[in-house]
């Protein structure tokens, strides 16, 4: 069976945000097995499953990522939507859209310590829509 349905995350700023409980509380019961795909509908911001603990770990991920891919860069030729804009889509095409989580006894399969993140790298707050689709 396939179940679909579209997210819409409001609110979140430029960051790394654990968001698994508001991906699982708008979802129906998971089933016993099978998948749960999500793509963020945009390219400027990126999903992610990393240490859902310590948010030290979400604030070193931003400030690398941050150091790797600089604003205002010279060479950059997009950048009529900001100085946050091209860096921003960088950032999205190293991170990544989408992430697949296995489904085990009715929950996610993933380690202890791990969580889904958005990462918004916009500095602007931002609608973000991703698609959440459940296999079983």
């Amino acid at each position: 069976m396939v179940y679909q349905r579209e997210i819409a995350l409001h609110g979140y700023g430029r960051g790394i945000h654990l968001i698994t409980n508001d991906i699982l509380s708008v979802l129906p019961p998971l089933p016993e097995q099978g998948l749960l795909h999500l793509f963020i509908c945009h390219t400027s911001a990126a999903l992610a499953v990393n240490e859902n603990a310590d948010p030290d770990v979400r604030h070193d991920l931003e400030a690398f990522l941050d150091r790797c891919v600089r604003e205002r860069e010279a060479y950059y030729r997009h950048t009529e939507e900001g100085d946050d804009d091209m860096p921003a889509h960088i950032k999205a095409v190293l991170t990544g859209p989408s992430v697949t989580l296995p489904i085990s006894d009715g929950r996610l399969n993933i380690g202890r310590w791990q969580g889904i993140y958005l990462c918004e790298f916009r500095n602007t707050r931002q609608t973000r829509r991703i698609i959440a689709t459940l296999l079983s």
